[in-house]
């Protein structure tokens, strides 16, 4: 009896261990099944001004309806369609009837057709306004000079093209945009593994049992 009474309490007290994480992933889960839910709401909700006081952490995702003019100039930002491929997001300064210079993420193009066609006529939007976190350690330096971005950095795009620093993703454009097509924001990119997680923490919780069982087994037939 008492050899098997270490391998037990070792084997229960790293099971309880495992089983804890997984509760935990699940309990991390629900929480950010909450969050998501909670940025849907935002992003489908009724469409607002666009605000005069910018506060990114409030109105992050925020619904705006616009009317304006697009600028000649446009910057490629060089993304991954699903199903599409490589190509650009097409970043142009946008004035609006109040007089506001903003800047417009006016959806995709294929990565051969880097090109923006300049809109002449009014437009009326209705969009998003975001802050988008694309730059990690990895990323490369935009290449300005080449019009290459890696990353949708706000501020060194406002002061290129001479806007407030403030991205209204565009959700809906009339008229549409020939040759552009809209990459709307969702909730697709936010990465949600808490359910993977809990998975594997179980998983290795039974196979810690299974293995305390057999050694258990084993040294019961040693006696």
């Amino acid at each position: 009896m008492k050899r098997i009474i270490a391998p037990l309490l070792f084997g229960l007290i790293g099971a309880a261990i495992l089983v804890s994480l997984g509760t935990w992933q699940m309990q991390r889960l629900e929480w950010k099944r909450g969050i998501l839910s909670k940025i849907e709401s935002t992003i489908s909700g009724d469409p607002i001004a666009l605000p005069q006081l910018i506060s990114p952490s409030e109105q992050e995702y925020m619904p705006v309806r616009l009317t304006g003019q697009i600028g000649d100039q446009a910057l490629f930002v060089l993304v991954s369609a699903k199903r599409v491929g490589a190509g650009w997001r097409v970043i142009s300064p946008m004035t609006t009837v109040e007089g506001r210079r903003i800047l417009l993420d006016r959806g995709f193009t294929p990565v051969e057709n880097k090109t923006a066609p300049p809109r002449a006529e009014q437009i009326t939007l209705l969009g998003n306004l975001h802050w988008p976190d694309d730059r990690n350690s990895s990323t490369p330096e935009n290449d300005v000079a080449k019009n290459t971005w890696f990353a949708r950095d706000i501020a060194q795009m406002a002061e290129l093209l001479d806007t407030e620093p403030l991205l209204v993703i565009a959700r809906e454009i009339a008229p549409p945009d020939p040759g552009l097509t809209l990459l709307p924001v969702d909730t697709a990119g936010i990465p949600n593994d808490h359910l993977q997680y809990a998975i594997t923490w179980f998983s290795l919780a039974v196979v810690w049992l299974l293995m305390t069982g057999a050694l258990i087994w084993r040294r019961s037939k040693e006696d």
